[in-house]
C-alpha cells in the first residue's frame, strides 16, 4: 500500500507564496507521473500541475508562470511552489501519483488527502 501526504497548506495573502509538498510513502518501486489537483467549493476538482519521471511539466493556463512543479525523486517527494498568489487560488490541494509497487507490478494512481490553501484579498 502507499500512502501520499500533502502538507504547506495555510492561510496567505494575495501576492504571497506557498510551497505545498507531496511525500509518497509505503510499497515503493517507481513513481511515474506526479500531479496536483485542487477543488474549489462548489467547482469540479480541476488538474493544476503534471511532471512526469523524467521532469516534464505541464500547468493549466490558469497558473502558468505563477506555480513550479518539482520533485525529489531520492526523497519521493512532488512540490508545488506557488508565488503570485490570488482569492481565486483558493481551494483543496490534493497530490496524485502513479506508483509502481514492485519490479512487475502494475501502476496504481493513488491520491493524498489534500491540504487546504486560503488567499485573501
Amino acid at each position: 500500500q502507499v500512502q501520499l501526504v500533502e502538507s504547506g497548506g495555510g492561510l496567505v495573502q494575495a501576492g504571497g507564496s506557498l510551497r505545498l509538498s507531496c511525500a509518497a510513502s509505503g510499497s515503493i518501486f517507481r513513481i511515474n507521473a506526479v500531479d496536483w489537483y485542487r477543488q474549489a467549493p462548489g467547482e469540479q476538482r480541476e488538474r493544476v500541475a503534471t511532471i512526469t519521471s523524467g521532469g516534464t511539466t505541464n500547468y493549466a493556463d490558469s497558473v502558468k508562470g505563477r506555480f513550479t512543479i518539482s520533485r525529489d525523486n531520492a526523497k519521493n517527494t512532488a512540490y508545488l511552489q506557488m508565488s503570485s498568489l490570488e482569492p481565486e487560488d483558493t481551494a483543496v490541494y490534493y497530490c496524485r501519483a502513479e506508483v509502481q509497487e514492485r519490479r512487475w507490478a502494475i501502476i496504481r494512481a493513488y491520491w493524498g488527502e489534500g491540504t487546504q490553501v486560503t488567499v485573501s484579498s
